[in-house]
């Protein structure tokens, strides 16, 4: 018989006690089947407590089939009553193993944010206010297209920052971009055998997934160091082109106004759609950022923005600017899909921006960024004397190109132990071959120590491989 104590200080009641003791004792096989338990008599008065406890302990377990009575022989532990721990199989060992490598390897993937500069305190204080000072229905559902007081600071922003033109009846609040260029996707491909997507490419995995997912076609369009290659868009028309203008992932250009005009005569002439990915729009780290191609082009121009990267990918709030003609269809889309967006982190993100903090957090972060990307390339460029940065001082990420080195998935694991992480170009392209020399590294999520180290760690592992 197992050690059984209570605790009358606990807030649970005496009988529970003894029922989860005894149970976690045969789930644990610290208790085996067979095995016959102390009369209900003996078990009180070795405990201390009241017989009647220990008859209501053992009724439950015998009425939920851990414990049976064997007329004239006593209480016995039921067969079939045992677990194996979990934790005893090899793969549980080895997802440990892995979790603690991955802690200890420094991570140069594009796009994480730097998460420990979150605005807690401010986000945590508008949270609270919004929550005790706003009336009762903004506890209930809500809008599929977002909460209207969202929508309007918006609508001004994105005119203010981005050159957007739009009314805040054109924005739908999405669960991430994720989501919203899933239902982008879905509204635009009317024939899933007969229409594509022009995408660029090479271009963030995460993106082509979301494409494939939808069962969509994809016609991969070539990209240079500043951006999409107008004239390489296919002959016959897409249902839409996608592109990332303000600062293409992964080569890091910002498409230059000639070829955003390129690409708007196309779409007109064509009839089809841009879908253009603004994420990281707001870190431009020389000149001025380029507006956005929506404030040119409204009828064929779908905007997308989240604020994941901006803020933190917890937030899962993310907005889609459409043409007033596509909104109806995409907010019933949105509804289906999941009702609404969260409400109440809508309202305290409304509040974060009306109020300027949006704004002090953006110029924060600008700052913050830039450093780490001076630290970066510096570091490179100490490292390896050839090296080539290429991609603009944007964003929170950079390409680096190393002459003679093929980093093949062998080469990048064989870094991985050495205790960096870095991702290959060739990884994002739809056609192989053309940037087996080239790597991603972001910035965001690492602090200058960490890339210092990180690179030098890449150079000793190349060094030895």
């Amino acid at each position: 018989m197992i050690f059984t104590t209570v605790d009358r200080t606990s807030s649970k009641s005496l009988t529970q006690q003894v029922y989860e003791q005894i149970r976690k004792g045969i789930l644990d096989k610290k208790l085996l089947e067979g095995q016959k338990l102390f009369s209900t008599r003996e078990l009180a008065s070795t405990i201390g407590v009241s017989r009647n406890v220990v008859l209501e302990a053992y009724e439950r377990l015998i009425s939920e089939g851990y414990l049976e009575v064997k007329p004239k022989s006593g209480t016995f532990v039921a067969k079939g009553t045992s677990l194996s721990k979990i934790s005893d199989y090899p793969y549980e060992k080895d997802k440990k193993e892995t979790k603690k490598l991955e802690n200890a390897v420094i991570d140069f993937k594009g796009g994480n944010p730097a998460i420990d500069h979150f605005p807690r305190k401010k986000w945590g204080q508008l949270t609270k206010e919004v929550c005790s000072e706003s009336q009762q229905h903004i506890f209930g559902y809500s809008d599929s297209c977002g909460i209207e007081e969202l929508r309007n600071v918006l609508a001004v922003y994105l005119q203010r920052a981005r050159g957007v033109q739009c009314q805040p009846d054109q924005i739908i609040i999405t669960s991430g971009a994720t989501q919203g260029l899933r239902l982008i996707t879905e509204l635009l491909i009317s024939d899933r055998q007969q229409d594509y997507i022009a995408v660029e490419d090479p271009v963030t995995d995460e993106m082509r997934n979301i494409f494939s997912y939808a069962n969509a076609k994809i016609h991969p369009v070539s990209v240079d160091e500043n951006g999409i290659i107008p004239e390489l868009l296919p002959k016959e028309r897409p249902s839409f082109v996608f592109v990332i203008p303000s600062h293409q992932f992964p080569l890091g250009g910002i498409l230059s106004i000639q070829r955003r005009l390129q690409l708007i005569e196309y779409a007109r002439k064509m009839d089809c759609y841009i879908v253009e990915d603004d994420y990281d729009s707001e870190f431009t780290y020389e000149g001025a950022p380029v507006p956005s191609m929506q404030g040119i082009e409204q009828e064929h121009v779908l905007y997308v923005g989240t604020f994941s990267k901006i803020l933190s990918p917890a937030l899962r709030i993310g907005y889609v600017v459409l043409p007033p003609h596509l909104v109806e269809d995409f907010q019933q889309l949105k509804w289906f899909t999941d009702r609404h967006t969260s409400s109440i982190e809508q309202f305290v993100l409304a509040r974060f921006i009306e109020d300027g903090h949006f704004d002090r957090h953006i110029r924060k972060m600008k700052k913050i960024y830039q450093e780490r990307r001076e630290v970066l390339v510096n570091s490179i460029l100490l490292a390896f004397k050839k090296a080539k940065i290429i991609g603009k001082a944007a964003g929170m990420h950079l390409v680096v190109e190393i002459p003679n080195v093929d980093f093949t998935k062998e080469i990048c694991d064989k870094i991985t132990s050495f205790g960096v992480r870095i991702y290959p170009v060739e990884q994002y392209s739809m056609k192989k071959g053309e940037h087996k020399d080239k790597i991603v590294m972001g910035y965001g999520g690492l602090t200058a120590e960490q890339i210092k180290k990180g690179v030098k760690l890449l150079k000793k592992a190349l060094n030895q491989i």
